[in-house]
């Protein structure tokens, strides 16, 4: 068969996972399993490392709501060459951080050529609030989400914008303790959670790509600093990454036959894996991918607070340790070879049954 090889790398947000739960930890795994798919499909979770990014040119950075209607089989992905960016700000941000936000932009318009729109800001504070579930993983709340949907729309209609950057306010009483445990790489990154319902409600409402980046003022440099909570310290905004993420984001194709098919569409019966934390495996994604001829693959090692393992939910799965093992599961599997093969102990086929 001559259709690409495409994987699905999810790693759930604001839950503690041991990669991917930091600032841009999992772009090593990305990169690496790009290095061995035709196409891979992943989030700003797992790509977004503040002032650090990566180019992938066979990857594609799909947000999570997006991500769950395209497993869904009800969106698909039309790649694109580049897309025109709306920079959506937050009323609430300082007039000096705001301008270290728009200086961010610009510098992307000339240090990377990408395309960006004029900027908007809402027409009211959006009051974000952070909250933490019993389990200790993120989420959160926005005091103006009309505000925020004003915004976008005139990004959308007045600028043309077809995919939307949102920086908002993040509060700076956050709790202590936990920031101070993410920043040693032993916690929970207090913001995830509620990045992700801002951008959520932004691709449900207008079905274009989106992703977030919070504001929030510099903190005084720390000397026990964990590298995977150390891209978050570069400088004054995180915005680099989510333009770049964004400039080449595919463009959701919402209803299959309502656009005029092009050679380059992806849709979800074309997955050929999904690999994801093993004790993390209750996403829509997952469980629609589950009921296609789609390999799942659980990585034990990449620990979260989630307890949901791919058992409980009926889920068949090849269970690996590590993402290194992954690789050669994929390998295996986009050369047509059972991984089994490849072990010592090859079990011998069983007879089946005959009921009557």
């Amino acid at each position: 068969m001559n259709r690409p090889y495409t994987a699905i790398l999810i790693v759930p947000t604001g839950v503690g996972a041991a990669i991917g739960g930091y600032a841009g930890d999992a772009l090593p795994v990305a990169r690496v399993i790009a290095q061995v798919c035709d196409r891979l499909i992943t989030h700003p979770n797992v790509l977004n490392g503040a002032s650090l990014y990566w180019n992938l040119p066979n990857a594609f950075y799909v947000e999570g709501y997006g991500l769950d209607k395209f497993a869904s089989g009800c969106w698909g992905l039309r790649p694109v060459r580049s897309n025109k960016v709306g920079l959506l700000l937050d009323q609430a941000i300082e007039p000096e951080l705001r301008l270290r936000h728009i200086q961010a932009a610009d510098a992307v318009r000339a240090t990377l050529g990408l395309t960006l729109t004029d900027y908007v800001i809402t027409d009211a504070p959006l009051n974000v609030e952070l909250r933490t579930t019993p389990s200790g993983a993120s989420w959160g709340t926005i005091g103006n989400p009309d505000s925020l949907l004003r915004a976008a729309e005139i990004l959308i209609k007045k600028a043309g914008a077809e995919a939307i950057a949102v920086v908002a306010r993040f509060p700076d009483d956050m709790d202590s303790e936990a920031v101070q445990k993410y920043r040693q790489g032993k916690g929970v990154d207090p913001l995830a959670g509620a990045e992700a319902v801002i951008s959520h409600l932004l691709v449900r409402t207008f079905e274009i790509p989106c992703a977030h980046s919070p504001a929030l003022l510099s903190e005084p440099p720390q000397p026990h600093l964990s590298p995977r909570s150390a891209a978050e310290e570069l400088g004054y905004t995180f915005l680099p990454c989510v333009l770049v993420g964004l400039s080449r984001a595919p463009q959701f194709i919402v209803e299959r036959g309502a656009m005029a098919s092009q050679q380059g569409d992806i849709w979800a019966d074309e997955v050929d894996a999904a690999i994801a934390p093993a004790n993390a495996c209750g996403s829509s994604t997952l469980l629609s991918l589950s009921q296609r001829r789609c390999q799942i693959i659980t990585v034990e090692e990449n620990k979260t607070l989630i307890k949901v393992p791919p058992q409980l939910l009926g889920i068949k799965s090849i269970q690996v340790n590590s993402y290194l093992e992954t690789v050669g599961v994929l390998v295996a599997h986009k050369a047509g070879i059972d991984p089994s093969a490849l072990r010592p102990k090859l079990l011998p086929l069983q007879s089946l049954v005959i009921s009557h």
